[in-house]
């Protein structure tokens, strides 16, 4: 049973850091892709982020370009999203996902298998 779990969420202020983690079981983790997502209530999903296999490869949002970074441990199966500079607008439940590598990092949620059950960032002004 393929499992991603996300932690690392929680009530910060504007200017502040978080790091989330995404630690997947049950599938050969260093050949799938990992994207992170965002989505508000009512609101579709929306790409934060996406990194390949290896690592070799990161793709981010225009958005949080600059102040996000995605890296990986295939040793850990955990994909990590260090989040700098947070501001208000990043307010989200946040979700990891997991895509078989296909030669490309996707931005559509409907390009990935497997969903983590999301973690609430919450930001301050």
């Amino acid at each position: 049973q393929v499992q991603l779990v996300e932690s690392g969420g929680g009530l910060v202020q504007a200017g502040d850091s978080l790091r989330l983690s995404c630690a997947a079981s049950g599938l050969t983790f260093s050949r799938y892709n990992v994207g992170w997502f965002r989505q508000a209530p009512g609101k579709e999903r929306q790409f934060v982020a996406a990194i390949s296999w290896s690592g070799g490869r990161t793709s981010y949002a225009e958005s949080v370009e600059g102040r996000f970074t995605i890296s990986r441990d295939n040793l850990k199966n955990t994909v990590y999203l260090q989040m700098n500079s947070l501001k208000p607008q990043d307010a989200d439940a946040y979700y990891c996902a997991a895509a078989p590598d296909g030669g490309r990092l996707y931005r559509r949620p409907e390009n990935y298998d497997y969903w983590g059950q999301g973690t609430q960032v919450t930001v301050s002004s």
